[in-house]
């Protein structure tokens, strides 16, 4: 039987109209509290029914004023010294019901009149979340309209990063399938880019610039490629990285060498403007590093770098300066430090999902860990704690239990609902997000781009492997 769309507005109590391909919001209040619905039609079916769910969040969201968003203007404000270094932006990987802990940075967000947020994925958790962009970007759309939001709002591809060995042993391929991802992102509403080739970066080489050639010429490339496909008027923030997140601390010479490199080479392809910010490492991993007893071992952070970084990528580059990664699990007290050593935009992922697995029934999970067991024993190393193998492990239970998830009861969402926004207060207040909304609308430029229906109504592209990449 053919699929017919007013399924889906019976499912949110005829809230929108439907008319071939446009749409209209009749009853905003009726459809805030509906939403959800096509947001499980989207994380959990497949076909048209999932591809219109999407649609229709995307097209209602647009009607209302809700409007993914290139933050570039803003950074480049930042770069040019319009906009001091008073915030640092969070940029925040919500891995495991994003519509639900996008409600709670929204509803945290309008109490503290803040507007400098970004909600990312990287291609890693794309692929062992089960979460496509168009997924993904539907949940954050959909929590705007549930939490009543308007303005922009920043969506973003986090690490699109070049799998080092898969590049070695089959670089077109690699590069095609990273060009690929940034188109589908782009067409979900993803305005922001973070390209990760720091992966190539070759520290055996003699000289700095021999080391980070094959990062800064892939970088402009895929840069060139992004101005090539974003949508008219719209400048995509792009983010360079200079070294992987849990590697050396990055040095000035570095940036420089990158920076310079990546300006040569972006000059050959095109004249448009490059990167809004760059990525540096400063003492931090992804995920933390967990003891055996599962406490998290402290980490020293390269505050000092940090600044420096920051001020040499302004001043030098006109970007926004530095970015940080690997930061949601370092003790709070440090997030005031992100702000004084002027950094530019921090990454917050593994707290928000360590909350998710402290409030879940036992039964589920002892579930997914007996999942684990089994089909993640081959990263269970030699003297290896239980702790330590679960913690290292758990993020590749979340696709597997998708359905499990959302099918948790209401109270239990409840209170991941309130954990949730406790921890995101806390971290906005610290990163001084505090009436930044009109810093925001000054200078970020939403362009309303009416999506095509193709791009959500199409043949799902299937998953990879993606188990050697960083968050």
């Amino acid at each position: 039987m053919p699929f017919d769309v007013q399924e889906l507005v019976k499912r949110v109590e005829h809230s929108i109209h439907v008319q071939r391909e446009a749409v209209r919001v009749v009853d905003e209040n009726r459809l805030r509290q509906t939403i959800e619905r096509l947001v499980e039609v989207s994380a959990l079916e497949s076909g048209p029914r999932q591809g219109w769910a999407r649609y229709l969040v995307r097209m209602a969201a647009l009607e209302l004023g809700i409007v993914p968003c290139s933050i570039h203007e803003v950074y480049m404000a930042r770069g040019r010294g319009e906009i001091a270094p008073t915030f640092a932006v969070p940029a925040l990987n919500l891995r495991v019901l994003p519509f639900t802990a996008a409600r709670a940075a929204f509803r945290v967000a309008q109490e503290l009149n803040a507007g400098a947020l970004i909600f990312e994925i990287a291609r890693s958790e794309i692929g062992y979340t089960a979460q496509r962009p168009a997924e993904y970007a539907t949940a954050i759309l959909a929590a705007a309209i549930a939490e009543g939001w308007r303005g922009p709002v920043f969506i973003q591809g986090d690490h699109f990063q070049v799998s080092a060995r898969r590049y070695a042993s089959s670089p077109e391929a690699e590069l095609h399938a990273v060009r690929e991802l940034t188109r589908e992102a782009i067409h979900a509403g993803f305005f922001n880019i973070d390209i990760d080739t720091s992966t190539l970066v070759d520290v055996s080489k003699p000289s700095l610039d021999e080391q980070q050639k094959l990062n800064y010429q892939l970088s402009a490339e895929f840069s060139a490629y992004i101005r090539e496909i974003e949508p008219p008027g719209v400048t995509i923030s792009i983010g360079g990285e200079i070294g992987e997140v849990g590697g050396h601390n990055s040095t000035e010479p570095e940036l420089r060498t990158y920076m310079d490199g990546y300006r040569r080479e972006l000059a050959k392809y095109t004249s448009r403007p490059g990167l809004s910010k760059i990525s540096i490492q400063t003492g931090t991993s992804h995920g933390g590093v967990v003891l055996p007893d599962g406490r998290i071992a402290e980490v020293s952070v390269d505050f000092e770098t940090l600044r420096h970084l920051s001020r040499v990528a302004r001043q030098e580059y006109g970007l926004a300066g530095a970015v940080q990664h690997g930061a949601s699990t370092l003790p709070e007290e440090a997030f005031g430090k992100f702000v004084e050593y002027e950094a530019c935009e921090v990454h917050l992922a593994t707290n928000f999902m360590n909350i998710f697995y402290d409030h879940i029934p036992e039964s589920l999970r002892r579930e997914m860990y007996a999942w684990l067991d089994v089909n993640a024993a081959g990263e269970r190393k030699p003297g290896m704690s239980e702790a330590q193998f679960y913690y290292k492990t758990r993020k590749n239970a979340l696709g597997p239990f998708k359905p499990q998830i959302y099918a948790l009861p209401a109270e239990i969402k409840e209170r991941l609902s309130a954990a949730w926004e406790a921890q995101f207060r806390r971290l906005f207040t610290a990163l001084g997000l505090a009436d930044t909304r009109p810093i925001i609308e000054r200078f970020a430029c939403p362009v309303l781009i009416t999506p095509r229906l193709s791009d959500y109504v199409a043949e799902e592209m299937a998953g990879e492997d993606v188990s050697d990449l960083a968050d």
